[in-house]
């Protein structure tokens, strides 16, 4: 094993801050500058981030006090919250919530990622606020971390997760791939249908009349912290609801006499799962294939569970997630407050949905299924490596694994093969 010092963050490079130019000033705004705050970074699972949401023009950029950051500079937002972390692809600049590190030359840029995330906590705690925490540049600076002394066992380290997270990168792309795809098909098979004259066996009939059951998730405090455990039946929450199928990871989990108590909001394989409150409309499939037998939805979710002797899961779940769907889901919706759905279980109720005839639905759920088996096989492996990479991590941060010792591909098909 090679040599470690140790050193403060600010010796790894220069930390910049950032700013917003006035949103007063139309101008200032929709420029070609990319610009990034926080929430850019809140759902982003990927290293190297191009862009956020909105550019500035360059009179926003002289304006104010951001800088264009170069490429490779390690990203670190300060505030609300602290903590989210990426690595600029291209020139970028931010606003006030990051502290970013523009590394030197004694220091690779894929590995200063890794460490910040391996002392993530640590630097977090160091935070102070009342409201909410934030991180100055000068107690960020002078916080102490330990590194390898030779750039190239700091470049070895950042190529073992690396290596992790690019196949994570790649089964996550595949995974949008395949869901584009069978969105695609489902727009063949259903939504030109829509409106035109229906082929022999197919009609139109309220979810009331295909639906086996509609219910919310249970209402204020029915799921406190404080009585979350650490194994039990699992609590669905918005943050699982990002796609087609039913995101399966980071649950909290309640009693099963718990959730006995919550019998109505409990849904299981073949439930279709919809938010009512906060980001509406959004609508994700438990698949049969899923790693739980049963779960709880939480009180901003409700649910759709078919008589598959009338419509299977698939269709409906495939319509509600495309534009027409989701534009259908909000119709209903406020905007005062936190959006939400009107009565979200009536409402649902009351949707007229096309019914295609059963024979239809089973060709279209045959050829997609194998579709659907390999996102959930994709998914799979994405969490067994990302396990692997956070065991990874903290030992090989430390010195406690010696870089010239780990044969990556062999241990990676050794742990993969126990998933």
């Amino acid at each position: 094993m090679g040599s470690r010092k140790t050193v403060s963050i600010g010796d790894l490079g220069r930390i910049v801050g950032g700013a917003t130019p006035s949103t007063k000033i139309r101008e200032n705004w929709d420029g070609d500058i990319p610009w990034l705050s926080p929430k850019d970074l809140a759902n982003y699972n990927q290293r190297y981030i191009s862009r956020g949401e909105r550019n500035i023009t360059q009179q926003g950029y002289e304006s104010c006090s951001t800088k264009i950051l170069p490429t490779g500079t390690v990203l670190f937002s300060s505030r609300a919250p602290i903590g989210y972390i990426a690595i600029a692809k291209n020139p970028v600049c931010t606003n006030q919530g990051f502290k970013s590190i523009i590394p030197n030359d004694e220091i690779d840029s894929l590995f200063l990622y890794y460490l910040l995330k391996a002392n993530k906590d640590r630097i977090e705690s160091s935070g102070s606020g009342t409201t909410f925490k934030e991180l100055s540049g000068k107690t960020f600076s002078a916080i102490e971390v330990s590194i390898p002394t030779s750039k190239d066992e700091q470049t070895a380290i950042a190529h073992i997760l690396g290596s992790l997270d690019n196949k994570i990168e790649l089964n996550n792309q595949i995974n949008d791939y395949l869901e584009e795809f069978v969105v695609a098909m489902f727009g063949e098979f259903y939504v030109s249908k829509w409106g035109n004259e229906l082929p022999e066996g197919w009609s139109y009939q309220q979810v009331d009349n295909i639906a086996e059951k509609v219910a919310m998730g249970p209402f204020g405090s029915n799921i406190k912290v404080d009585t979350f455990v650490d194994e039990g039946v699992s609590i669905i929450s918005g943050a699982h609801l990002k796609g087609l199928l039913l995101e399966e990871s980071d649950y909290n989990h309640i009693t099963e006499e718990h959730a006995n108590r919550l019998n109505n909001s409990m849904v299981y394989p073949g439930d279709i799962v919809f938010t009512h409150a906060g980001n509406i409309g959004q609508a994700s499939l438990i698949t049969e294939w899923s790693n739980e037998p049963k779960y709880i939805i939480s009180q901003r979710q409700f649910y759709l569970r078919c008589d598959k002797s009338k419509l299977l899961p698939e269709i409906p779940a495939l319509y509600f997630h495309t534009r027409m769907g989701k534009h259908v889901l909000t119709a209903n919706s406020t905007s005062t407050g936190v959006p939400s759905i009107a009565q979200p279980s009536s409402y649902l109720k009351s949707i007229e949905l096309l019914v295609p005839d059963m024979p239809s639905q089973q060709r279209f759920v045959k050829t997609t299924k194998p579709l659907f088996h390999s996102i959930v096989a994709n998914r799979n492996e994405i969490d067994c490596l990302g396990r692997l990479r956070d065991l990874l991590l903290p030992k090989l941060m430390s010195g406690e694994i010696d870089v010239s010792q780990v044969e990556l591909p062999t241990q990676l098909n050794n742990h993969l093969s126990d998933c």
